[in-house]
């Protein structure tokens, strides 16, 4: 049996920003402490304005979307940036 090697997981991390709710889809390695590093990456770029509010390995679809740049769009202004985390 041929055993799958992923060295990374796609993460779907939930936080508010100013008290809206916001999303990050997040590919972190297989090792790592997923929670930790998502607290780390918003702490560093909004400090006290941001809050982890959940985090979560994704679905299946949701990785595909991920993965293919189809996940969805920022519904406050759809032409612009989407909330994909940028490599």
């Amino acid at each position: 049996m041929i055993q799958r090697f992923r060295p990374s997981t796609v993460w779907v991390v939930d936080y508010r920003y100013e008290g809206r709710p916001r999303r990050w889809f997040k590919a972190y390695r297989a090792e790592d402490d997923a929670r930790q590093l998502a607290q780390t990456e918003l702490t560093d770029l909004y400090g006290r304005q941001a809050e982890l509010v959940a985090i979560r390995p994704a679905t299946d679809e949701e990785e595909r979307q991920y993965l293919h740049g189809e996940e969805p769009r920022n519904a406050l202004c759809p032409t612009g940036p989407s909330t994909r985390s940028i490599p």
